[in-house]
């Protein structure tokens, strides 16, 4: 099943357990992959997306969390 909820910058900050503003300097730095929707300017990515984000990540390979 695909996970579709979108994510902001606060809901992935949480996922990795990092502040917001962490994950704002890695979408700058090119580090998280483009977003999947942007609404009045704002990006947002799919859930799946951010899992598999943190996945391919080399210091995190194999884990996972929910």
């Amino acid at each position: 099943m695909t996970d579709r909820r979108l994510w902001s910058y606060k809901e992935i900050a949480a996922h990795i357990r990092v502040q917001p503003d962490t994950v704002r300097s890695y979408r700058k730095h090119g580090l998280l992959p483009p977003p999947d929707h942007v609404e009045r300017g704002r990006p947002y990515w799919f859930a799946d997306t951010v899992r598999k984000w943190v996945a391919s990540r080399p210091r995190n390979r194999g884990l996972t969390r929910e």
